[in-house]
């Protein structure tokens, strides 16, 4: 009887049925959910491939959520997880309490970041990383008796996560329209103006710069400005040379705290340790999460210059009211140097840089080969391509046609997962697959969409 209850619950049609009953899914349309039930179902991965619940297998493409940069299925992760759960499963960092593990994450972390952020808060993940940045400056300048500054500045298209200080900074306007108010304090400047940043008041645009605003809102009131150093979830959209710079730059004259979301960016994923590195810029706060365990396990951190810690626990006297109770996780600390150790002696930030090469190559044969596509851009492994109507007018498709969702369902029918963006009136695929990708795997990736897009152009034009 138990066996046939096993049975049973293993089989795709249960798990759909269970899946629709009590599973509530995030960043998913819920009316869709309860019609049709979940689509692709998981059971196991491998290097850059998983496999379904009919034994099909995928490339994943997008590393799931950008996140999975050494693969699926490392021994060697599962062996330290083990070790540590056996060893100390759990453990506080509240009230002065600490372990080994987040330690020497702490160390390690301070030793690969930029310049000397080398102060580490942990948390679960990304949104609590950038709400704890976010608070941190606040506190910040409340401790300095400057308790007026707390304005945010984000960028259009950014996206910072989903809890409610992390939903009011992402400038993409779905996230914030679900919920009836956003946080106070938040504000959006239109993204890559460097002249504008650079003081040059002549441009167009200018009021809606970073620069503009912040003259705008007054100096004094405003604690930080907070950006992605390539915006992910926006478009993969790459900041033209000397805007971080110049962002950089404005930030220091102002004595605002710049604030990097590595999130994405991070670890490896943009042919540099951190998006930032491309640039040479050192924020005074990073934000990380996703790659530092490859979503082996949950984990985040806010990296934090020595300075700035040094001058909070100056002006402090009482206890920092902020922490979440896996803030420091043993286990996922331990995780986390396992695959930091991976990165560094398997060179996959260096096989990155020189795979995003090839990943460049791949989309730009497929802008000679097919009409609709333009505007492939990559850094490292993280990609994307553009599909337009008329390309050569910058056309885009009629939104009702969601061609990127269309052409990202025609990769799924080929065993291949990838995702659409179709924010601010863009249609682009994006493209990240883990960092252990090797040529033949871009060869076949860019082949499967190449075939996509043509059974999407036979329907569409």
């Amino acid at each position: 009887m138990k066996e046939q209850f096993v049975e049973k619950t293993n089989h795709p049609d249960y798990l759909k049925k269970l899946d629709k009953a009590h599973y509530f899914h995030p960043t998913t349309p819920l009316k869709l959910h309860q019609q049709n039930g979940p689509g692709l179902i998981i059971k196991k991965g491998k290097g850059i491939n998983v496999t379904d619940v009919y034994d099909d297998v995928y490339i994943d493409g997008v590393s799931s959520l950008w996140n999975v940069n050494i693969g699926y299925g490392r021994q060697e992760m599962a062996e330290a997880a083990k070790q540590q759960i056996m060893r100390l499963s759990y453990g506080s960092s509240f009230y002065n309490n600490s372990n080994d593990k987040v330690i020497q994450l702490s160390e390690k972390l301070a030793e690969l970041t930029p310049g000397d952020l080398d102060v580490s808060f942990f948390t679960s993940g990304g949104s609590e990383s950038n709400e704890t940045a976010f608070k941190i400056v606040r506190h910040y300048w409340k401790l300095k008796g400057k308790p007026e500054r707390t304005k945010i500045i984000a960028l259009d298209l950014s996206y910072h996560g989903v809890t409610m200080g992390a939903t009011s900074a992402t400038g993409v306007r779905e996230f914030d329209n679900m919920i009836t108010s956003s946080a106070p304090g938040f504000l959006h400047a239109k993204p890559f103006l460097t002249a504008c940043e650079k003081g040059d008041k002549s441009q167009p645009d200018y009021e809606s710069s970073i620069r503009g605003i912040v003259e705008k809102e007054d100096p004094e009131t405003v604690a930080a400005v907070i950006l992605e150093p390539i915006q992910g979830v926006g478009g993969v959209n790459i900041p033209p040379e000397g805007y971080l710079k110049a962002v950089r730059e404005l930030c220091d004259e102002y004595g605002i705290y710049m604030v990097a979301d590595e999130v994405i960016c991070g670890f490896g994923r943009t042919g540099k340790m951190f998006g930032v590195d491309n640039w040479e810029v050192v924020p005074d706060l990073m934000s990380v999460a996703k790659g530092i365990t490859s979503g082996y396990m949950q984990l985040g951190a806010v990296l934090l210059k020595t300075e700035l810690r040094d001058e909070l626990a100056e002006m402090s006297d009482d206890v920092f009211f902020h922490g979440f109770t896996y803030s420091g996780h043993p286990t996922a600390c331990a995780v986390a140097l396992k695959n930091l150790e991976i990165i560094e002696n398997e060179q996959l930030v260096n096989n990155s840089k020189n795979m995003g090469d090839e990943l460049f190559k791949g989309l730009k044969y497929l802008e000679e080969q097919h009409q609709v596509t333009a505007k492939s851009r990559t850094s490292g492994l993280l990609g994307a391509i553009e599909l337009f109507a008329d390309r050569d007018n910058g056309k885009a498709f009629d939104p009702s046609l969601h061609a990127a969702q269309q052409v990202v369902e025609e990769c799924l029918s080929r065993n291949l997962l990838l995702r659409p963006l179709s924010f601010g009136g863009m249609n682009a695929v994006a493209l990240a697959p883990p960092l252990i990708v090797n040529k033949g795997d871009i060869e076949t990736i860019v082949e499967r969409l190449s075939d996509a897009i043509k059974a999407f152009e036979n329907k569409a034009l």
